[in-house]
């Protein structure tokens, strides 16, 4: 009997065993089953309707400007536009243009505008002049050294970084709200929605075109510096080192004192009306006088 029982009691452990884990299985089936439904949730909102209503807050665009501002401040560091303007006197005219345009190449500068003028008193050679930012000062020492006498030396810098940034910054937002303009012009039902939001995009396209061309130009200013340049040749009265001889100076003498007569015949003549009131004056004058003897 112990014999049989033994092998009994075995069998029922170990049903006991099996059973423990299908009643934890059954218990989390229970547990599934009493989650809520996925109908008590509420439904994500559709794609359409987050583009339609999608609008940048301010938040958003403080955080654009500023992640904008900290990188253009990396990138560009400083925004600096240097000015100059130099006389040089020189003795001689064609050798300072020689000298010139090999600094200019030196320089890797150009010429942007180029004057020339040539009166009885002097010679003048006015130039502006458009050099890297970087080789602006060894162009402004270059004409300094060596090329004559400096009679007026000016230079100046502008640093315009804060225009620089605000203007890219403005930029940026303004390409930004572009965009959300062309998706509503998608999605736009009536006419008159259509042609606000054609206005509205053609008004922004206006303004970045000028934001665009504001940066091109300040771009431009600073990559490349200006130099106002003027050679100055003084001319010397004298037949030994000027052109002009005894001859023509006594013929200029002769034309100047006979325009300077002719002037003031003319001068006399515009005074015409007062020596015809002269006579009439003496006239009546007269009369009273005799009048008042009578």
């Amino acid at each position: 009997m112990r014999k049989l029982l033994i092998p009994l009691f075995c069998l029922l452990l170990i049903h006991c065993n099996k059973q423990e884990p299908i009643q934890v299985k059954a218990d989390l089936v229970e547990v599934l089953q009493e989650k809520p439904s996925d109908k008590y949730l509420p439904p994500p909102p559709p794609k359409e309707e987050i583009s339609k209503n999608y609008a940048p807050t301010a938040n958003a665009i403080s955080n654009i400007t500023e992640n904008k501002s900290e990188k253009d401040t990396d990138i560009i560091s400083k925004k600096v536009i240097k000015n100059g303007n130099l006389i040089i006197q020189v003795g001689d005219i064609k050798k300072a243009q020689n000298q010139t345009t090999e600094i200019l190449n030196k320089n890797q500068a150009y010429i942007q505008k180029e004057e020339f003028r040539n009166i009885d008193t002097d010679e003048n050679l006015n130039l502006v002049i458009r050099v890297p930012h970087k080789n602006f000062d060894a162009l402004i020492n270059s004409f300094s050294d060596g090329m004559g006498s400096v009679l007026s030396k000016n230079i100046s810098s502008d640093d315009v970084t804060e225009e620089y940034t605000d203007v890219s910054i403005k930029l940026a937002n303004k390409k930004i709200y572009l965009e959300k303009y062309r998706d509503m012009l998608k999605s736009a039902a009536t006419t008159k929605d259509i042609l606000e939001i054609q206005e509205n995009i053609r008004e922004l396209e206006d303004e970045i075109d000028v934001s665009e061309g504001r940066l091109r130009f300040i771009d431009d200013r600073v990559n490349y510096s200006t130099l106002n340049l003027s050679l100055y040749k003084e001319k010397v009265r004298s037949s030994a080192t000027s052109k002009i001889g005894f001859g023509s100076r006594f013929g200029d003498s002769i034309t100047e004192g006979w325009n300077s007569f002719i002037s003031f015949v003319l001068g006399i003549i515009s005074f015409w009306p007062f020596f015809l009131l002269i006579p009439l004056i003496i006239f009546l004058w007269r009369r009273w006088k005799a009048r008042r003897k009578k």
